[in-house]
């Protein structure tokens, strides 16, 4: 009778321990299966800025031809972020495209017949919205790629992470520079 009992103890708690060791497994996958689609979603936006950018800086050209380092810079940049595959280098390469973005629309600043221009300003609203997709796409990727940064440091999971050979993915940051406060002087 006794085996009996002790053997129903050492089947249940053999049962309980792979219970518990399928949890800890399904939820790592889970979480790098959501900081993958979360990675998707940023490149998806990326992209659709990067097909959007000739479309804008053919309308640019139009009005303003001696203008060709700033179209050279834009092209550069969109050539730069479709080539990179990593997170850090298409952050870095998408905020390099967003400087000379800036500099794009500063340069039409200076021809008001561009900026009445339907088209341009169909452009430059589509890109705007996109903008903010990506910010927005950014900042669902950097969350779910703090809790799985978490989750793999702690215990139970991190025994789990360590057999599966999971590291610490990179946040989608900004640059440095970026980050600092503007000086401004109203003197």
């Amino acid at each position: 009778m006794w085996e009996l009992i002790i053997g129903a103890v050492i089947l249940g708690t053999i049962f309980l321990v792979l219970l518990v060791l399928f949890f800890l497994y399904n939820r790592l996958i889970a979480l790098k299966n959501r900081i993958d689609n979360a990675w998707a979603q940023i490149d998806v936006q990326l992209q659709r800025r990067a097909d959007l950018i000739p479309n804008l800086v053919k309308t640019v050209k139009g009005y303003a031809k001696h203008e060709k380092s700033v179209f050279e810079n834009v092209t550069k940049a969109r050539s730069a972020m479709l080539r990179a595959k990593t997170v850090e280098g298409k952050a870095k390469a998408s905020n390099m495209l967003s400087e000379t973005l800036k500099s794009l629309f500063a340069v039409s600043e200076a021809y008001p017949d561009l900026k009445a221009n339907k088209n341009f300003m169909m452009l430059q609203e589509e890109l705007s919205g996109l903008e903010n997709k990506v910010a927005y796409t950014r900042t669902a990727y950097n969350d779910t790629v703090l809790e799985f940064n978490q989750t793999i440091e702690l215990i139970p999971f991190n025994f789990i992470a360590s057999i599966l050979s999971y590291k610490k993915r990179p946040y989608f940051e900004a640059e440095e520079e970026k980050k600092e406060v503007p000086d401004v002087s109203f003197e």
